[in-house]
């Protein structure tokens, strides 16, 4: 079996199976991984620089073992005695962070991962640590010696190195020393290492002699440089050494300090990477070129030295030198002539190789983010930590102009919607808009990722809405025509949706809908394909997934935009439909998506591979590369995340400036398509309920039973043939809700929000439950009405807990009243009580005083059903008194006519049946 590391909304560190993973555990190392997370993130960490030290691990564990690893080298270079309390260790720079998020191998809550939620975890590591040190006999230690022998002695003995001035020909020296003591002002104080083969002299003393000496031990047989200077007892002299001996020793340091020795060398040398003289190559100094995505890119390249150029004498004498520590303008320099001309030789071929015109954008972007697709995967990751270290590609001035606009949208007169769009955008959908018409107008791919209940239909509804402004005083010819119409593919379960927004918000805009579920019923026959002129007159094309894989003709049109929502639907790239989209004529593309998609990389390829055709490469040379990244040390998908980054807009609901801005509850129709058995049982209810009504036995009370009994009937075939039918089965397929509970749940799982589902049937709850654990991939929790009642408030705990259940299934009657579940994000009413006062009371149990999030709640109704036509008579009458539907909508269809009855009841099976 296998793990992984789960990082939630809220930070915390969790362990899940992932069988995907590829890294086989036994079973109890898997089980000491998990009961220690279980335990307490800091308590997880410990393990892993402890008895996990050394295994080969999944990447998503190796990055929070190399964040342990980090804190306890920092712990142990607090040499001290005993009996000292254990001073706090300082958290990494934010230049450190920063690079421990930019490498971060894909893993499930990639998108909560910050500098903040690194330092809070450094910070309880580091609380865990100094409690265990304290309550440890023999101190940090015996501690340290528990944990793993390795960094017992780390921090005892410390390497200094200093500049000597004052002797050009020796410019360096070297002293080792070792803890003596702790003064009584609280300060470490070192001696020579010399003087301890004094202070422990005698065979009495041979042990703590060993143990000081151990890590220097354990150096030598790392470093040839540490054996030499055991070996010939130079370690226990100070030393003047050259500027070869002293690159040799700062080359040596990642043995040393693996090994427990402390090392002190000269501020310039930081973190492993020195001053160094790199080849600079600068895009898009000059913005003539860039238009857009065809635009091209000057290209420059020159020698600089920390940012500042260097003369032709300065690199030519670089060049001259054998390698090694350099002086170069009064400062100490990295050189190593060969990989600087190999870099150099190579940045003038691409130079060459891109002509006077310069690099296109996408060309250029690649190079700016280090993402090179194709490459040999056996020598990619060497290569590119070699360009790092010796050259930079840096944007010029136009070229970080235009990547600022697109990493960080600012709203303009030029992207506002009004007076057309009949609503009021909120601060950051004004930013999702320009981003949108921005990325837009240059032709670029852009995907909007906001999480669900931020906006993303009505930034696009406004998007639409200025692109049909601009086209109505657009000149011919112009890249915004008069009759180039934009494109929008959704789940056929979403047209509903879309339509209901677009009446509400934009009801301007100009709409073709091409599925069956919009022609007139009785009349399947219509066309699916409007005339070249009503296309042109269109704003706004919707159709389905499955109509663009069925009808031809939609690839076969120039559109101006071609918009994918819940764009997840094309991550499986060998699908059809992922295949049939991709073929799309189009200016620009747009992928709206609610779902983390740079956690799943093959996802993210083939999303991609719409956006922006061949940014990513192939899909093989795309796999080559993931395969090397997960394989390499560091785990370094840093230059895929600064690829994609610009076209993606992501915005959270916990981000701070995005929650104090939202509403506290957002309600939506979460429309639903029957299945074709739900529609022939539909139908024969219907017929059926048409038979007894004529019967003359039907009449007063008798028709008010038959009348709530069919209606009943036909809410349990919406919900499932099963229900109705009481064979048990309940298979996914045989319900379209079951089909939209999936697509609804999988996103929110992605996220790992929580979500209460209400049915009113108790014999619902179960098939409701399995069916979310497949979506979940983990158990929740149901309560109904024979739950006992002394266990209801161990479940409520069960499910507030942070860790606990994803979802929890509830009927009605139990569950609407008594019960603060405020970890919800989500409310599902499966089937509706048609009575809004009981359904707002279930909906209370999340949105109610305690809730700190913005609750969804999504009232699933069928499409072309009895269910659509209720929603539509409770909204009608929404500005009434409470009490007017208070004993339920039945009570308004039982005062009905047979034949307004009938109407009412009818199936449109084009409206309800999708394809």
């Amino acid at each position: 079996m296998s793990i992984a590391i789960t990082l939630t909304p809220a930070g915390r560190l969790h362990v899940e199976r992932d069988e995907a993973s590829g890294t086989v555990f036994h079973p109890a190392v898997v089980g000491r991984i998990e009961a220690a997370f279980a335990e307490s993130g800091a308590a997880g960490l410990e393990i892993l620089a402890g008895e996990m030290l050394n295994l080969e691990l999944p990447p998503s564990l190796v990055l929070w073992r190399s964040l342990a690893r980090r804190y306890f080298t920092a712990r142990c270079h607090f040499p001290s005695s005993d009996s000292e309390v254990a001073p706090e260790a300082p958290v990494p720079s934010a230049a450190e962070l920063e690079a421990i998020v930019e490498s971060a191998p894909p893993m499930k809550g990639l998108e909560y991962l910050s500098g903040e939620v690194l330092i809070h975890h450094w910070r309880e590591l580091d609380a865990l640590v100094r409690g265990r040190i304290a309550a440890t006999e023999g101190g940090a230690s015996a501690y340290l010696h528990g944990l793993d022998p390795v960094w017992n002695s780390v921090g005892r003995v410390t390497f200094h190195l200093a500049e000597n001035k004052r002797n050009p020909d020796l410019p360096f020296a070297f002293l080792a020393t070792y803890t003596h003591a702790v003064s009584e002002t609280g300060k470490v104080r070192h001696l020579p290492l010399g003087q301890a083969l004094e202070e422990y002299a005698g065979a009495r003393n041979r042990t703590a002699l060993t143990a000081l000496l151990s890590p220097v031990q354990r150096a030598a047989e790392k470093s040839p440089l540490a054996r030499q200077l055991l070996e010939s007892r130079a370690l226990f002299q100070p030393q003047a050494w050259p500027p070869e001996q002293a690159y040799s020793f700062l080359k040596a340091i990642p043995a040393l300090e693996e090994s427990g020795v402390v090392v002190r060398i000269p501020d310039w040398w930081k973190s492993g990477r020195p001053p160094r003289p790199q080849v600079s190559v600068r895009l898009g100094q000059s913005g003539s070129g860039i238009l857009g995505k065809e635009g091209l890119l000057d290209f420059q390249i020159g020698v600089v030295l920390e940012g500042e150029p260097l003369s032709q004498s300065e690199i030519q004498a670089i060049l001259n030198h054998a390698g090694g520590l350099f002086l170069l303008k009064g400062r100490w320099v990295e050189v190593d002539r060969v990989k600087l001309q190999e870099v150099l030789t190579h940045w003038r071929q691409v130079q060459s190789d891109a002509g006077s015109g310069g690099v296109s954008l996408l060309q250029g972007l690649r190079l700016l983010s280090g993402f090179v697709p194709g490459s040999d995967p056996a020598t990619a990751v060497q290569s590119e930590e070699t360009d790092v270290r010796w050259s930079e590609v840096v944007a010029g001035k136009h070229l970080q102009e235009l990547l600022d606009q697109m990493t960080h949208p600012a709203a303009s007169a030029e992207s506002d919607p009004a007076p057309e769009l009949l609503a009021e955008l909120r601060p950051y959908q004004r930013l999702g808009v320009h981003w949108l018409w921005f990325m837009s107008g240059l032709g670029l791919g852009a995907c909007l990722a906001d999480d669900m209940g931020l906006g993303k239909t009505i930034q696009v509804l406004a998007l639409l809405l200025v692109r049909q402004r601009k086209r109505a005083v657009s000149a011919p010819g112009k890249s915004a025509r008069p009759g180039d119409p934009s494109l929008l593919v959704v789940p056929a379960s979403l047209i509903g949706n879309w339509k209901a927004e677009i009446r509400r918000f934009a009801p301007s805009l100009s709409v073709i809908i091409v599925h069956p579920s919009e022609q007139p019923q009785g009349k399947r026959s219509v066309s699916l394909s409007p005339s070249p002129g009503e296309i042109a007159r269109a704003d706004l094309v919707i159709t389905s997934y499955s109509m663009v894989t069925r009808l031809g003709w939609l690839r076969k049109i120039d559109w101006d935009l071609a918009i994918l929502d819940e764009a997840q639907a094309i991550k499986n790239p060998g699908a059809r439909q992922s295949r049939a989209v991709k073929e799309l004529r189009n200016r620009c593309r747009i992928a709206l998506t609610g779902t983390p998609i740079e956690n799943r990389l093959g996802d993210l390829w083939s999303l991609f591979d719409f956006l922006c055709p061949g940014l990513l490469g192939s899909a093989g040379d795309f796999n080559a590369f993931v395969r090397s990244r997960a394989e390499a040390r560091g785990n370094a998908f840093a230059p895929l995340r600064r690829l994609v980054r610009p076209y993606i807009l992501r915005r959270l609901k916990t981000d701070r400036t995005i929650i104090a801005d939202l509403p506290e509850k957002t309600e939506l129709i979460a429309y639903c398509s029957l299945t074709r058995s739900q529609a022939v049982l539909y139908q024969q209810s219907v017929d059926e309920l048409a038979e007894r009504l004529e019967a003359p036995s039907t009449e007063g009370i008798q028709r008010r039973g038959v009348i709530l009994a069919f209606l009943t009937r036909l809410k349990q075939i919406c919900n499932h043939p099963s229900q109705w039918l009481g064979d048990g089965s309940y298979a996914p397929e045989g319900s379209g809700k079951f089909g939209r509970l999936r697509e609804l749940c999988e996103p929110i799982a992605a996220r790992q929000e929580k979500v209460l589902v209400f049915t009113q049937y108790r014999e619902m709850t179960d098939p409701l439950a399995r069916e979310l654990a497949a979506a979940f991939g983990r158990q929740g929790l149901v309560l109904h009405g024979a739950t006992p009642v002394k266990d209801r408030k161990r479940l409520v705990d069960e499910f507030q807990s942070p860790d606990g259940p994803p979802y929890f299934v509830l009927s009605l009657k139990a569950g609407g009243i008594g019960l603060n579940l405020t970890a919800a994000a989500h409310v599902i009413h499966f089937d509706r009580w048609w009575n809004p006062a009981v359904e707002n009371q279930a909906t209370d149990r999340a949105f109610r005083i305690g809730q700190k999030r913005n609750v969804m709640v999504h009232k699933f109704t069928c499409r072309g059903t009895v269910e659509e036509r209720i929603h539509d008579l409770i909204t009608s009458k929404a500005a009434l008194a409470d009490d007017v539907l208070a004993g339920g909508a039945e009570q308004e269809l039982t005062s009905m006519n047979n034949s307004e009855l009938l109407r009412f009841v009818s199936l449109d099976l084009h409206a309800a049946v999708a394809e």
